[in-house]
């Protein structure tokens, strides 16, 4: 049963899946802490430093072993929570507590470790986007030769097809693909640098062998799955590596979002729905709504994680020097919760994604109502090139489309463009073609041949490598 009088966090509760809230758990963070203090040991082991194989077994032994009572106990005592956590791990592994932590400063481990932990997060974010990039082609091919209306400034436009929307859609998840999988390959990991990035405690270890502390830190990056560290540091990596993790999360959200802007303005328009429940509910007063609430959600999660994303750009200006402790509070929260919360809004957009519906008879007569206005220009053509002025037509034309409009406006009327078109004698030689110039598939242009090729061209090749049979995440809520 839950506690009634605890704050359970929305993110962790009704929206993240539960791996990805594992990632920043406490046992995985730790846990990083403890393979880095083991792989120190053991690199400087094979570099001659005095320690015994007993000491590196012993630590390997209580790697997984917590008491979080215990490591709660030693931080209220000493104010400090990685020596909090040297303290415990020597108590679990006492052969080797005097060897613990060597030679390295607080940031050894937590900034390595952060790193490990982002790097892991990365990439099952670049699974979920990929994913979500499939689930919507998947929309879009079915749909690619569907003609609707197209929009300017959310006003009617030249037609395109259902499918080639949501290519527009999927192109900027694509981007966000793209830019996901390169923080990844060039993520770095802090290395071994000291307490101010200069080795100097490490010079002291290995009797000034600058080699052998190169070697420490190459070894020891490489234990934990990274090819290379940041080349200069002081205590900390820069911030600028949390920016640049925190922008990539923010290219997500602002594609989801606008995606999610997307299908709630169709919505209203009737012509495309997210999927729902058979039960679910609009409203408690209104019992006919059907709200677009998951696209709702896509917009509410990606606004926290936009703006959440500027807290790291604010950090990374505001260092001191070699490190000041004014970025720790605000990286505990801001970057494992921009992680959850695009978690959670990718969980949503590939739900939304595989079960859009779409009603065609909408879409169709939407576009029927505009399509006299927007096939005039072709008219205008077609009536010159029968002999008729060019000035003298436009002026035609715009006076009929002026009083269709006030027909539609004022007396609620159809659109009676063509018929008020026909019946003027200027227009008598293209009269018998006026049905043929309201074909849609006339005004799509070349947007299923784009469809057909972005799909082809631009998605396949991104999708190597990515599991895409196993069943979509359930929403929680």
């Amino acid at each position: 049963m839950r506690d009634a009088d605890h704050f359970d966090h929305p993110l962790i509760e009704r929206y993240a899946s539960r791996e990805m809230a594992r990632r920043f758990a406490p046992a995985a963070r730790h846990g990083a802490w403890r393979t880095l203090w083991i792989e120190l040991a053991r690199a400087q082991k094979g570099l001659g430093i005095d320690i015994s194989d007993e000491q590196i077994a012993a630590m390997e032994r209580a790697r997984g072993s917590f008491d979080w009572d215990r490591v709660a106990e030693l931080e209220r005592e000493l104010r400090h929570d990685v020596m909090a956590h040297v303290h415990h791990f020597g108590e679990q592994a006492p052969e080797a507590r005097a060897i613990i932590h060597l030679g390295a400063t607080s940031c050894f481990v937590t900034d390595n470790g952060d790193l490990m932990i982002y790097r892991d997060a990365l990439r099952a974010v670049e699974q979920r986007l990929a994913r979500c990039a499939a689930a919507l082609s998947g929309f879009a091919e079915r749909w690619r030769d569907q003609p609707c209306l197209g929009f300017t400034h959310y006003q009617v436009a030249q037609p395109t097809t259902v499918g080639k929307r949501a290519c527009l859609w999927i192109q900027d998840l694509l981007l966000d693909l793209d830019e996901i999988r390169r923080v990844i390959d060039w993520l770095p990991a802090r290395g071994v640098k000291g307490t101010t990035g200069t080795q100097a405690s490490f010079m002291a270890l290995f009797g000034n062998d600058g080699s052998k502390i190169e070697e420490l830190d190459r070894r020891v990056c490489a234990a934990v799955g990274f090819d290379r560290a940041i080349p200069v540091s002081g205590q900390t990596y820069t911030r600028k590596i949390d920016w640049t993790i925190h922008q990539a999360l923010s290219g997500i959200a602002q594609s989801a979002a606008k995606m999610a802007n997307d299908i709630r303005l169709l919505s209203h328009d009737g012509e495309l729905e997210e999927p729902s429940e058979k039960q679910q509910i609009g409203s408690s007063a209104m019992a006919y709504k059907k709200n677009p609430m998951r696209c709702e959600r896509i917009g509410s999660l990606a606004r926290y994680v936009i703006s959440a994303a500027d807290t790291s750009a604010q950090t990374a200006a505001t260092q001191w020097l070699e490190r000041t402790l004014d970025d720790s509070a605000i990286r505990r929260i801001a970057i494992p919760e921009s992680f959850l919360a695009i978690d959670g809004i990718l969980i949503l957009v590939e739900n939304v994604a595989a079960g859009l519906v779409v009603f065609p008879k909408v879409i169709e007569r939407r576009l029927a109502e505009s399509l006299p206005f927007l096939a005039t220009e072709e008219l205008l053509m077609a009536g010159v090139q029968a002999g008729g002025d060019r000035q003298d037509l436009h002026e035609r034309i715009r006076v009929h489309s002026r009083e269709a409009a006030r027909r539609i406006k004022e007396e609620g009327r159809g659109n009676e463009l063509l018929e008020l078109i026909a019946s003027d004698p200027a227009f008598a030689a293209v009269k018998g073609h006026l049905d043929q110039v309201v074909d849609p598939m006339r005004y799509i242009g070349r947007a299923v041949e784009q469809v057909d090729g972005f799909l082809g061209g631009e998605v396949a090749p991104r999708m190597a490598g990515v599991v895409l049979d196993a069943a979509a995440e359930e929403l929680r809520v």
